[in-house]
């Protein structure tokens, strides 16, 4: 099957700084939004240009609190160390803090970091690949 985008939507308790701390620390765009509607208001940060972008929202009628586990991340792939360590410091002068991986294997080429709703981003040293460490391909 193919799918032509993906959205990744989640709540959060101010809008306007969760876009200004992925804009800052990511260098996402804001690529659309909406308020009050259906007792919502989102903004959409992404590029354009990709396939996939983050939505977040906020329920004005019953705000739901953001609720991320230590493994709900994103991750992103970087594989030029110069370039990994600028946008590590992107990430903290932004305003993400560095926290300890959950799962030790992102503590090997990666830093995590954590938004003020406890969401969980990634950076990661190594270039994406369907290929497990182990050289297992991986089909699902």
């Amino acid at each position: 099957m193919f799918f032509s985008h993906m959205r990744i939507a989640r709540p959060v308790t101010n809008l306007e700084q969760s876009c200004h701390l992925y804009y800052q620390g990511l260098g996402l765009q804001r690529i659309g939004g909406f308020a009050e509607h259906d007792g919502f208001s989102g903004v959409m940060m992404g590029h354009p240009a990709l396939p996939w972008h983050i939505e977040f929202t906020r329920c004005h009628t019953h705000p739901l609190p953001p609720s991320p586990g230590k493994e709900d991340l994103l991750v992103f792939y970087c594989a030029d160390k110069t370039a990994w360590w600028r946008q590590c410091s992107r990430m903290k002068q932004a305003g993400f803090t560095v926290v300890s991986a959950f799962n030790p294997y992102w503590e090997r080429q990666g830093c995590t970091f954590v938004d003020p709703d406890g969401y969980r981003v990634v950076l990661q040293n190594t270039e994406w690949s369907a290929t497990h460490s182990n050289g297992e391909k991986n089909d699902g």
